[in-house]
C-alpha cells in the first residue's frame, strides 16, 4: 500500500514543524549560553573547541572541524584567538612532522573549569525548566539513537 500523496493544501501551515521548533529551541538555548560565555572573554565555538581538547592527546585541526562541524577556515581563527589568550598550543606531531595538534594548556583546563560551571548551570537551568533531568527518552526519540 503507498502513502498518500502529500499536496501542499495537506500541510498545515499553520503548525510548525518538528525541525522549526528545534532549530528556535536550538538557537535560544546556544544564545543564552553564548552571552554566559561572552560575559567571560570566551565565545560558544572556543568553549567547544577547548571542551574537545581535554583529552590531553591533541587533535589536528581536520579532527577538530570534523568533530566539532566547523568549517576549517573558520577553526583555525577560533584557534588562533585560544593561542594568543594561551589556553590552547599547537604542537608538530612526532610521527608525522607534517601534522599540528592542537593541545589544551595549563590556563585553558583551569579556565575551561570555570566555564563548564557555568555551562552546567545554564543546563540544570534549562532541565528544570522543561520540567525534566533526564533527556534521554526525547533524545532517543528524535535522534532513533541510544543516549546515555
Amino acid at each position: 500500500m503507498t502513502p498518500p500523496a502529500i499536496t501542499p493544501d495537506a500541510v498545515a501551515t499553520d503548525q510548525p514543524l518538528l525541525i522549526e521548533l528545534l532549530t528556535i529551541a536550538q538557537r535560544r538555548l546556544a544564545r543564552d549560553l553564548a552571552g554566559r560565555l561572552e560575559a567571560e572573554g570566551c565565545t560558544l565555538d572556543q568553549w567547544r573547541v577547548m571542551r574537545a581538547l581535554t583529552e590531553g592527546t591533541g587533535r589536528s585541526m581536520g579532527e577538530l572541524a570534523q568533530a566539532l562541524v566547523i568549517p576549517q577556515a573558520s577553526l583555525s581563527r577560533i584557534v588562533d584567538a585560544l593561542t594568543e589568550a594561551g589556553w590552547v598550543y599547537r604542537r608538530q606531531d612526532e610521527q608525522d612532522r607534517r601534522r599540528i595538534t592542537a593541545h589544551l594548556s595549563r590556563l585553558g583546563h583551569a579556565r575551561l573549569a570555570r566555564l563548564d560551571a557555568l555551562a552546567a548551570a545554564h543546563d540544570a537551568a534549562v532541565r528544570t525548566a522543561c520540567g525534566s533531568h533526564d533527556p534521554g527518552p526525547l533524545l532517543r526519540h528524535l535522534t532513533g539513537a541510544s543516549v546515555a
